[in-house]
């Protein structure tokens, strides 16, 4: 490994996905470089803390520098439109797969290299390995020494970049690590023929980053040439010395065969590998410079994959030729395509996500907290109102099961625990909790403004439980002086339609008609926070903390009671409870304020 020790920075954000890490990397060089000739600047900067990024890749551009045959004009056009475009896609890294150049000659890196500047000047961090025709390869592996493409793509070439963790001692193998979606990520570039000792060096730099995900690009594979991409023999070698036991590589990308192709292997610890290849060099105009963008995304578990020319894109539509015309993206399934990771999951084993720690309740009883009620024990005729009003919870049965207590939470509840409510209709069945006919919290009206909060997982069991009620109040329209609409219906209901589409249906105290929010459907089987806020004027409903589009611009104030209890775990129509609630509830906080996003539980 080449020279000393240092410290990346191990710094992580919560996000998406939440990984730390105080990564120990190999590098030691310096990162200092010479200035440009002429100055090139990105447009923009990337955002390393987004959960969507992108990862562009670069496959065999040979035939472009071959000896006096070559036209460097598409790999330059396609280097200056990831520049251009290196905020809007969120670019963070550019990684060539080898055969740069197509007969290893000094002359025709001489015609690649200032090409490359164009990344070089806009501080764009890249890779670059060797493939067969960027070496001599009557040699067995990268115990080669000199040659041309060392003296152009060697460790001296990298070390300016602060991605650039180091390279092994012959130079012909390097890796980068550069930070996206609030976390470290690792880049292997590895030689076309890598020696024993090279792979033993890949492993150790894998070790000493044992937190971090691994993307392993090298020239040879997987190849394709039957339709079915498999691995090449070489590709069989590199799988048993480097990928099957390193959990960590969940990716690889190589060139070298054309078609392009794909697969997915499982590694020794059962987990996917995807293996990729990417190549055009058969291709109109020698591949065109097309490259190939892996668009990461964290938020939806996904990697979004398009294959793409700029150099013809550049062009004007009217002066493209034929052939050109039909190589501007690539649209078949092995050069468009989507890859769904969740990767919490995949990278649990090595980077598992930091569990928040739990709060107690005291600190979540701020100033208007009118009930405060917990799921995070054993189930019990009585859930205690931490908020210290008296609104305590008492279980009612309906028929069938009880409510039973659970290990489960949303990530970000403040107590790890919830109980799962077992409910149905027809008949009704389950159970749910009532305030008692003397609690403060009956007689509130809100007349200043509340919020209502509740972490929920909606049962995934296959059953109706259309216009199942979350948290209602007891006492309806009638009951409350209301005539407007159907006056059956409750004074408070916060519930979910047929469709689980969130609904607060309500008649407030200044309107003699109900006053409904929606929401869009929820995923069943999933945690959300669910929140409804008014501020004295207006009713928004946030799920996770995001507004949501279908809140009235009519002005409402408080809610009608009747004086009766409220219900958590239920609903009704003209004071019959129909069902019970089907699916987890965490925990429920009524605040007789509007509260901020940022103060909500899930803050």
């Amino acid at each position: 490994m080449e020279a000393a020790m240092e410290q990346y920075d191990g710094t992580t954000r919560r996000r998406i996905l939440q990984a730390g890490a105080g990564a120990v990397v190999a590098a030691g060089v310096s990162t200092a470089g010479t200035t440009a000739a002429r100055a090139t600047t990105s447009s923009g900067r990337v955002d390393t803390e987004h959960p969507r990024f992108t990862v562009a890749v670069v496959p065999d551009t040979q035939y472009q520098f071959d000896q006096d045959r070559g036209d460097a004009a598409p790999l330059t056009a396609t280097f200056e439109y990831l520049v251009e475009q290196r905020a809007a896609e969120n670019l963070v890294f550019v990684a060539h797969l080898g055969d740069v150049v197509e007969n290893a000659l000094p002359e025709e890196f001489a015609q690649a290299d200032p090409v490359f500047k164009v990344l070089d000047r806009a501080r764009m961090p890249y890779s670059v390995l060797a493939g067969n025709h960027d070496i001599d390869g009557s040699k067995t592996d990268d115990a080669r020494g000199d040659s041309a493409y060392l003296r152009t793509f060697g460790p001296q070439r990298f070390r300016r970049m602060t991605t650039y963790g180091g390279s092994t001692a012959n130079g012909y193998n390097s890796y980068h690590v550069f930070r996206a979606a609030g976390r470290q990520w690792l880049l292997l570039a590895m030689d076309w023929r890598p020696s024993d000792a090279s792979f033993a060096w890949a492993r150790s730099v894998i070790a000493a980053h044992p937190r971090l995900p691994v993307i392993l690009t090298t020239h040879e594979l997987v190849y394709a040439d039957s339709g079915v991409a498999e691995l090449s023999g070489h590709g069989n070698r590199v799988w048993d010395q480097l990928v099957k036991d390193n959990d960590q590589i969940f990716l690889t990308l190589n060139g070298h065969f054309w078609p392009s192709g794909r697969l997915t292997r499982q590694n020794a610890a059962g987990n996917d590998v995807h293996l990729h290849l990417a190549n055009y060099q058969d291709r109109y105009y020698g591949g065109s410079g097309m490259v190939r963008l892996y668009h990461f995304d964290l938020a939806r578990n996904t990697i979004d994959v398009e294959t793409i020319a700029p150099w013809i894109l550049g062009q004007k539509p009217g002066e493209r030729n034929e052939l050109a015309e039909g190589e501007i993206e690539l649209t078949d399934d092995v050069n468009r395509f989507s890859v769904p990771i969740d990767f919490e999951q995949r990278f649990a084993r090595f980077a598992p996500v930091a569990v928040r720690p739990a709060r107690p309740a005291r600190q979540l009883v701020i100033p208007g907290t009118a009930a405060y009620w917990r799921f995070d024990g054993a189930v019990t005729d009585r859930v205690v109102d931490h908020s210290g009003q008296g609104n305590h919870l008492t279980r009612v049965q309906l028929a069938g099961e009880l409510p039973s207590a659970s290990t489960e939470f949303h990530p970000d509840q403040p107590g790890h625990a919830s109980w799962l409510f077992p409910g149905g209709k027809n008949p009704a069945r389950g159970g749910y909790l009532k305030t008692a006919d003397n609690a403060p919290l009956n007689a509130l009206t809100f007349r200043g403004g509340y919020t209502i909060e509740a972490f929920v997982k909606l049962a995934d069991d296959g059953q109706d439980h259309a216009w199942e009620g979350l948290i209602s109040r007891l006492g309806t329209g009638r009951d409350a002086g209301k005539t407007g609409d159907d006056p059956d219906e409750p004074v408070v209901k916060l519930g979910f339609s047929g469709g689980r589409q969130v609904q607060w249906a309500v008649y407030p105290v200044d309107r003699n008609t109900t006053f409904t929010n929606w929401g869009h459907e929820q995923v069943a089987g999933r945690w959300f926070h669910l929140a409804v806020v008014n501020d004295g004027r207006h009713s928004t409903v946030y799920v996770d903390s995001s507004e949501l589009l279908r809140n009235p611009a009519t002005r409402s104030s408080g809610l009608a009671t009747a004086g009766r209890p409220w219900l958590v775990g239920a609903g009704h129509y003209a004071n019959t409870v129909d069902q019970g609630f089907a699916g987890h509830i965490g925990e429920v906080r009524i605040v007789s304020r509007a509260l901020k996003p940022s103060e909500f539980l899930n803050a």
